[in-house]
């Protein structure tokens, strides 16, 4: 507890949290809009070359973190025309910054949103949608006020699992953001240079918050889905 009186050891215990929230946050936006858009695509159309497609989606989901981390060094590098793009738009790298700490987030979030949205727009009645197009409601509106509220269930989950997952995210974040104190150090690569360095009060202190953040998560989506 003596840790806690500190104030400098209160901002170097803080800070991975903030930006751990931060990321998990804006990357969880991100997800949740993107995996409700096309999870709704795929429950709905079928097309030639879903099947692959579906799968390239769900990749990230069981390939090794570092593995990720490795593709997205090579696509948005500086060798790559997506990261010299990026380094002449915005005068640096994306490598080794916040904002690749969000990009890593999404591609491993994004397979649970998209999941659980397919699944729950699956599970609408299309009776009821038809039933709406012949009253005379566009796509936009039936979406919004019949798609979305009877599949809330499933998309209310996802959206949380997702969080959850984007604000654990280690192997993909460490290999592609870095570890940089105050910059880009989340709360899981913070735990590992703590315990390397032999501070295992701190890294206690960062588990139990991770902990029970990952806790409270986890029993919301259990009693949405009671």
């Amino acid at each position: 507890m003596d840790l806690l009186l500190n104030n400098e050891t209160m901002h170097e215990f803080l800070s991975p949290i903030w930006l751990s929230i931060k990321i998990a946050t804006i990357s969880g936006v991100i997800v949740i809009l993107l995996g409700t858009w096309i999870g709704r695509i795929f429950a709905r159309r079928t097309f030639k070359g879903k099947a692959v497609l579906e799968t390239l989606l769900m990749l990230p989901m069981v390939l090794p973190p570092t593995v990720v981390g490795f593709f997205l060094i090579v696509i948005f590098g500086k060798n790559s025309w997506v990261g010299q793009a990026i380094e002449w738009l915005f005068k640096q790298p994306i490598i080794f910054t916040w904002y690749a700490a969000v990009i890593a987030s999404i591609v491993v979030a994004f397979p649970l949103m998209y999941q659980s949205a397919k699944s729950g727009f699956q599970g609408v009645d299309r009776d009821i949608e038809d039933a709406a197009r012949v009253d005379g409601a566009n796509e936009w509106r039936i979406f919004l006020l019949i798609s979305v509220p009877l599949a809330s269930k499933a998309l209310i989950s996802g959206s949380i699992l997702s969080f959850a997952r984007a604000l654990g995210e280690f192997g993909a974040t460490l290999m592609f953001a870095g570890n940089i104190p105050g910059e880009t150090q989340t709360i899981p690569t913070a735990i590992y240079i703590a315990i390397d360095s032999g501070q295992m009060g701190m890294a206690w202190l960062w588990v139990i918050s991770i902990v029970i953040i990952s806790f409270i998560m986890l029993l919301i989506v259990r009693v949405k889905q009671d």
